[in-house]
């Protein structure tokens, strides 16, 4: 019996006597009655859902994203290259001509002629043209391909350093385009991503549980877990590659890794801006997918942690509605007997410290968030 038969099988119907499609393959037969006629001879396969079941799995869903979202980005940083480039080339010949004029008229130069040098140097470096030594050059473009894409990058997330920005009227009015479609666009591919990442800790979960581990401790290690590798992954290894790359001290490194990703993004500390370093091709595209993909973990840490504080302060709260109950009946704090002691002795006062331990067994034993779903029996 090939599949068509066993879609047709009596095993295969409902108790209603008619056929069951689920379980069966991707075509079946057609309806033999069409618009009031019959035909019993005419049969051919038609796909058994809308979709097929691989257009409806999570997997090629998240594929689907994940390729629009770069695809956007690529193509955002093709426009952004093509329409500020030239732009740019103009900027820096005007700079090394005031740099060469300022050189050869240095010993004439009144004092105003010397401050409006000193106005114009400031307007180039603002706009990142820095005349120092071959930096002026045109062939050295802040718009090449990796730049922009790097540009696009922190503006789909928000950081928005500060230190690249369009300045043509066309770049500008794309800007504004591109971040409106290309922010929610954004938000939508860091939830995937963090709950890609949460699944993960879902899955060590249910390993732990199959090796016999209670649930509280599974709950503890699978959130250490997800924050041990979350700063290995994207804030002590990258601070380490941006000390040797960028010359910086390794808290600097810290420092700056933690600012981008929150997208506080003061724009004192930006990759591949340091005058006299070479980078390598495509360095700041590195640092802008290492940037898309931290702030999909961060994001879920500071989800995580604002649901550590408001599930400790419904414990205090209630801990403290239990007190005030307790006083009104008995007319004292909640006591405690040593052990040992008798009842008659005078009961111990109930330590002070109960609130705190409250929220301190609240943020290791009751994981909130994507974490607290974590599956603890085996599905």
């Amino acid at each position: 019996m090939n599949v068509f038969d066993k879609s047709l099988s009596p095993s295969a119907q409902d108790p209603s006597g008619n056929p069951s499609w689920e379980g069966s393959s991707c075509l079946r037969e057609a309806p033999q009655e069409r618009q009031g006629f019959t035909n019993r001879h005419l049969s051919f396969p038609i796909p058994c859902r809308v979709l097929p079941r691989a257009m409806c799995s999570g997997k090629l869903q998240t594929g689907l994203l994940v390729a629009g979202y770069f695809i956007y980005l690529l193509v955002g940083a093709a426009v952004f290259q093509a329409l500020e480039r030239t732009a740019e080339k103009q900027q820096k010949m005007a700079a090394a001509q005031m740099k060469e004029a300022f050189l050869q008229n240095f010993p004439h130069l009144t004092v105003a002629e010397m401050e409006q040098f000193m106005k114009n140097l400031t307007e180039a470096i603002q706009n990142g043209v820095y005349p120092v030594g071959n930096e002026s050059q045109t062939e050295n473009s802040n718009w090449d391909f990796s730049n922009s894409f790097f540009f696009a990058g922190t503006v789909v997330s928000t950081i928005g350093y500060g230190t690249l920005r369009p300045k043509t009227a066309g770049g500008q009015i794309f800007c504004v385009f591109f971040a409106l479609f290309g922010i929610p666009l954004n938000i939508v591919f860091l939830h995937r991503v963090g709950k890609m990442l949460s699944l993960l800790c879902k899955k060590l979960g249910k390993f732990l549980y199959e090796k016999g581990m209670r649930k509280k401790k599974i709950k503890f290690l699978t959130l250490l877990f997800f924050l041990a590798t979350g700063i290995l992954v994207f804030l002590c290894l990258p601070s380490l590659f941006f000390q040797i790359t960028e010359g910086w001290s390794y808290s600097e490194g810290i420092y700056f890794a933690f600012i981008t990703l929150s997208t506080i993004g003061f724009g004192d500390y930006v990759v591949g801006k340091q005058p006299g370093r070479i980078y390598f091709s495509y360095y700041r595209t590195l640092v802008a997918i290492w940037i898309l993909f931290g702030l999909a973990w961060i994001a879920l840490l500071f989800n995580l942690l604002t649901t550590v504080l408001e599930d400790t302060e419904k414990i205090i709260v209630k801990d403290l509605h239990q007190i005030v109950k307790h006083i009104r009946i008995k007319g004292s704090l909640p006591t405690t007997v040593p052990e040992g002691k008798s009842k008659a002795h005078p009961p111990a006062p109930f330590p002070p410290m109960c609130i705190f331990i409250s929220a301190v067994h609240i943020a290791v034993c009751h994981i909130p968030g994507e974490l607290r779903n974590t599956p603890v029996s085996p599905g």
